[in-house]
């Protein structure tokens, strides 16, 4: 999957705020700080496109970003920031909720984790939540130029483990510092487009 023309289409925090063209959509899910926002930059080969923040879970909106007319790369908030309070942790949960289940375009849901850590509970919770919604993750490892070859074997096995995934290519280890993982997730993502793109003619 080549990428050529991107660019910030939509910011918003209800339906009628979204993208109406019905382009299918690859949403992208993580706690605060795990790198997401890193990520989408990294897959789309720009360095400050997705909005960064300084204060973990400040963001609360979803992002869309539109990928050369064909698709959109939507930018979820982060979870799990303690300092968010609950009232803030609940709009978030309902406009998550509402996406995941009404949103017809939502194609796949990558949901990222640290891979030098066990999945937290915040993990876990939006794991299930993206599977009770229909959607099998695409689990993404972030900070792999962190730990060795070995090191990395060790701790996917428990990401695996953890999160109960059947599926080994659905867990990719990544590194926004060294790309590695950058064409996996990339060839799933265009493979997906390509099915939607294909069923929808």
């Amino acid at each position: 999957m080549n990428i050529n023309n991107v660019y910030l289409d939509k910011v918003g925090t209800q339906m009628h705020q979204y993208p109406e063209n019905n382009l299918p959509e690859i949403a992208f899910a993580g706690k605060s700080n795990v790198g997401k926002s890193s990520m989408i930059n990294g897959l789309i080969n720009r360095k400050k496109l997705a909005r960064t923040s300084g204060q973990p879970g400040k963001t609360q909106t979803i992002n869309f970003y539109n990928i050369d007319e064909k698709a959109y790369f939507v930018d979820l908030p982060g979870y799990g920031y303690a300092k968010v309070s609950k009232t803030s942790r609940d709009k978030w949960g309902q406009m998550i909720d509402t996406y995941l289940h009404l949103r017809e375009s939502l194609v796949q849901v990558v949901v990222l984790v640290d891979i030098r850590h066990k999945p937290s509970e915040n993990d876990q919770i939006m794991v299930n939540w993206v599977r009770s919604c229909g959607y099998e993750p695409l689990i993404v490892a972030t900070k792999a130029d962190k730990l060795t070859k070995n090191q990395t074997i060790k701790q996917c096995g428990i990401i695996i483990k953890v999160l109960n995934i059947a599926d080994v290519r659905m867990i990719v280890p990544f590194s926004a510092v060294t790309k590695v993982g950058k064409e996996q997730i990339l060839a799933v993502v265009g493979k997906l487009l390509n099915e939607e793109i294909i069923g929808a003619n």
